[in-house]
């Protein structure tokens, strides 16, 4: 497993993160026992940086993360959490919001510290509130010795981008978009990093889009861009392969990122992915996946009041995919 530095911070985190958010159940339900376990294997193969929400499961993931990390050398693992988003509609980003949210998360987490703290989601409050009210806050309790390092988080990359004009972020969590069908977030990291800001690229595969079972119900992506996925992964079924690790393999390589989060809630899909990485891409299969998701490349959905000025929806699929985003949008 292969270390790098987190932007200008002193954190050295590993290439491949733990993503906690399935240890809330938001991909269905699991055994608790999986979850612990699938936190001592990343460990014990060398994962050192695990990112997780008060958001997931209402409290339960950063709990379930708490009891698994019990006894173990706070020194050997880094923790991330965030703060003002607590639910589908349920957005606080005030000062003392955080600051109790903070609190809240040390408690459920079992430590005396945060390693990272984000604002989650940043599309759901004004860019204003988070530079003058939300960040500052934060950095009290960097102060305090509560927290090691502020961060954003967000789906808008020219959002995530103003913010960090804006004021002193540490570092920006990116989800979906850069994997084998989005790789808008290689045109944002050399600005993340003239301004000394990390990038933590999430979500591989696409929220469960660049797997053979597809995605959730709720998945924001229009029906072109899921149906095109499916056919990918059909493509990689017959030729042996399996599309959610190359989007693995595909994934880690992203430019300027640091390391990427994968959600995970089984020793077996961990010892999987790990695997993944050791093993060499099918250049060939690349692509001829490639090709087949040529015609929703860089599509994306929209993502908070405002809509993502990168979305290219192709016109043909435009309709359905605004109907579902009015249904699905807090």
């Amino acid at each position: 497993m292969r270390h790098r530095r987190l932007g200008t911070t002193d954190l050295t985190v590993s290439e491949l993160a733990f993503g906690a958010s399935p240890l809330g159940s938001v991909f269905g339900p699991f055994a608790a026992q999986d979850g612990i376990d699938a936190v001592r294997t990343a460990l014990d193969l060398g994962i050192n940086f695990f990112d997780v929400a008060p958001y997931y499961g209402a409290g339960a993931a950063e709990t379930l993360l708490g009891r698994a990390l019990r006894g173990v050398d706070r020194g050997s693992y880094l923790l991330a959490t965030k703060a003002g988003r607590y639910g589908a509609t349920d957005f606080d980003f005030t000062a003392r919001r955080v600051r109790r949210s903070v609190t809240e998360s040390l408690r459920r987490l079992g430590t005396d510290h945060l390693d990272l703290i984000q604002c989650h989601d940043i599309e759901f409050a004004p860019p204003d509130q988070i530079v003058e009210e939300t960040l500052p806050a934060l950095r009290r309790l960097q102060d305090q010795g509560l927290v090691r390092h502020v961060g954003v988080t967000g789906y808008p990359l020219p959002l995530l981008g103003d913010v960090t004009a804006r004021a002193r972020v540490d570092t920006v969590l990116s989800y979906g978009q850069y994997t084998l069908h989005d790789r808008r977030l290689a045109t944002w990291t050399d600005r993340f990093a003239a301004r000394g800001t990390g990038v933590v690229n999430a979500s591989p595969l696409a929220m469960g889009a660049l797997t053979r079972p597809g995605p959730p119900d709720w998945h924001p992506g229009s029906a072109g861009l899921l149906r095109r996925c499916a056919e990918a992964a059909d493509l990689c079924e017959a030729a042996g392969g399996d599309l959610a690790g190359l989007a693995l393999q595909f994934s880690v390589r992203a430019p300027g990122a640091a390391t990427t989060v994968v959600g995970t809630s089984s020793p077996e899909e961990v010892r999987r992915n790990v695997r993944r990485l050791a093993e060499p891409v099918d250049e060939e299969l690349l692509a001829r996946v490639e090709a087949c998701l040529a015609p929703v490349r860089d599509q994306g959905w929209t993502s908070g009041p405002t809509p993502d000025t990168g979305d290219r929806t192709d016109p043909a699929d435009r309709a359905d995919h605004t109907d579902r985003l009015d249904r699905e949008r807090p």
